[in-house]
């Protein structure tokens, strides 16, 4: 995924390329955004476990990493 737009994130799927965990499918639960429109955070929850962390929203565009939507 070449062109990602940060204020589209909030509710979209992601595959893991590698799951770990038996953790396959992804989805951004929570974003937050800095008074100049920056994100400063955004949240990803396993949709199988619940498990919650932060990952940095740039880290998505690496495709030996995450595919968008569930595959």
């Amino acid at each position: 995924m070449s062109t990602l737009n940060p204020k589209k994130l909030l509710n979209s799927k992601w595959t893991a390329v590698k799951p770990e965990r038996k953790e396959k499918h992804f989805i951004i639960i929570e974003t937050e955004y800095d008074e100049d429109g920056a994100m400063v955070r955004c949240l990803m929850q396993a949709v199988m476990t619940k498990r919650e962390f932060e990952i940095e929203w740039h880290d998505l565009k690496n495709i030996e990493q995450w595919r968008a939507g569930w595959l």
